[in-house]
């Protein structure tokens, strides 16, 4: 199993309509080392799902329900979408600045390539920001 985070503007699609939904695809993503990394989820992957923008915090966890296919938002074959499921949400949020100040994670994709919609999250990356977020897988 792999871990990533993927992000989203509250005022878009936010961590309640998420919640809500239950399931969504992720599509839209137009950065090519973004749908390389869409390309390479796997079912039952997990990701932290981050607001961007307004909050810059990771607010909960989702699993992928499906591997990538095309983008239902587009007819250009280049780009694609996964689908995933709300898993739960953080008993704690993890912001942006609690993140660049721990030295665990200072070379995190989500510091180092900020502008990365979809990005890889290490094991012990996940494991700090859930010890952080005072949450169980």
């Amino acid at each position: 199993m792999q871990y990533w985070l993927i992000k989203s503007e509250p005022y878009k699609y936010s961590w309640e309509q998420m919640l809500a939904d239950k399931t969504t695809y992720w599509d839209g993503v137009r950065s090519y080392p973004a749908r390389i990394q869409m390309r390479a989820m796997r079912l039952g992957d997990i990701c932290f799902f981050y607001h961007s923008n307004e909050g810059k915090e990771i607010v909960g966890l989702c699993r992928v329900i499906k591997e990538a296919y095309q983008d239902p938002t587009t007819e250009d074959e280049k780009w694609v979408a996964v689908d995933v499921e709300a898993i739960k949400s953080l008993k704690k949020p993890v912001s942006l600045a609690q993140i660049k100040n721990n030295e665990m994670l200072a070379r995190m994709a989500l510091v180092k390539l900020g502008r990365l919609s979809v990005g890889p999250v290490l094991d012990f990356e996940f494991e700090e920001i859930m010890k952080m977020a005072h949450t169980e897988l």
